[in-house]
């Protein structure tokens, strides 16, 4: 399995907060994106971890940075130079839970199978990458005519399990994820979570 760790966003939201990119702030002396990347070490020891980021900073031991070669729409962080079968997406902002990542890695699939909350997709685990490929272009062909409003993974999944692109509705394809599992697009909600994330991490 390739697993694809998506951190080249602009991240106007955070701010740069701080002086620090929102993908490399600590949480016991651990960054996210290296957290994200010893759960997939712990899970699946071959498995072949690649950091989409265009900056350097962002390299980290045991994966690789990959440059995307398209980062326009905020749907490009699904690089599609790296879509292939056999593919999860995971977000490099989000702090994952070990729970979390046990579900993701044991989950399996034929198609296409999304991971969330009931407000945030935060992974994809990609069985048929043709197929992903056509519900990305769909929607991304979709917002450029304007007939959409966004053009993000919640789209993909709508597109995918044929649900309407004006609400949020979890349906089939979709395993919920309702733990200690969250990102943060804003210094205002890391605060507010950093004392629980600081008390519930576990550090192997």
């Amino acid at each position: 399995m390739k697993y694809v760790i998506m951190a080249d966003g602009k991240g106007l939201r955070w701010g740069y907060y701080n002086n620090m990119p929102k993908h490399l702030i600590k949480i016991n002396e651990e960054t996210l994106l290296e957290r994200t990347v010893r759960l997939i070490k712990v899970n699946d020891l071959s498995g072949k971890i690649i950091i989409t980021s265009h900056d350097p900073r962002y390299e980290v031991a045991g994966a690789i940075r990959h440059e995307p070669k398209n980062n326009i729409l905020e749907i490009d962080r699904f690089t599609q130079e790296l879509i292939e079968d056999n593919t999860c997406f995971l977000y490099g902002d989000t702090y994952y839970s070990e729970k979390a990542m046990n579900k993701i890695f044991t989950a399996k699939t034929k198609d296409i199978l999304f991971f969330g909350t009931k407000e945030k997709i935060i992974a994809i685990k990609i069985a048929n990458a043709h197929l992903f490929k056509e519900h990305v272009d769909r929607v991304k062909a979709l917002y450029l005519n304007r007939k959409i409003k966004n053009c993000i993974g919640w789209q993909v999944y709508q597109s995918f399990v044929h649900l309407p692109f004006d609400k949020k509705i979890i349906a089939d394809k979709y395993i919920l994820i309702d733990d200690e599992t969250c990102d943060f697009n804003s210094p205002e909600e890391l605060e507010d979570k950093m004392i629980f994330l600081e008390n519930n991490t576990e550090i192997g």
